[in-house]
């Protein structure tokens, strides 16, 4: 009974349209700040190096590089705080979280750059449908 009443409270919270990306693509991360009364949106740039949960628990973190000091942040994909997340280039991996750039530094943090049609892009999108 409980279950079936954590399904249908989620499925009223689960956004329409969710962003296609992978592990190992650099995105920005539109996020909504409320300073006071007024709303501003803040971008935070940076690799996906994991994906975790599913439905309205599913989370992603992104890493990135600031004043040589490694930063991580996680996000909760289906957030109304999270305006939008735009993919700037995707990355060649073989692994479902890339941890291991924890310990590297400089270049070896990059990735190689993988291909992608912007039109297979939106395909493969609305194929995922709710999984992003």
């Amino acid at each position: 009974m409980s279950q079936q009443l954590m399904n249908l409270v989620e499925k009223t919270s689960i956004k329409e349209q969710v962003p296609y990306f992978e592990i190992g693509d650099t995105v920005d991360v539109h996020c909504r700040i409320l300073e006071g009364e007024k709303e501003r949106i803040q971008i935070f740039s940076g690799l996906v190096i994991a994906r975790n949960g599913s439905g309205t628990r599913e989370m992603f973190t992104v890493r990135r590089i600031v004043q040589g000091q490694g930063v991580e942040r996680k996000f909760p994909l289906q957030s109304p705080r999270i305006a939008k997340v735009e993919v700037q280039r995707s990355g060649v991996v073989r692994r479902a979280k890339l941890y291991y750039l924890r310990d590297r530094t400089g270049k070896a943090v990059r990735l190689k750059q993988r291909r992608v049609d912007p039109k297979k892009r939106e395909e493969l999108a609305s194929k995922k449908g709710a999984r992003g």
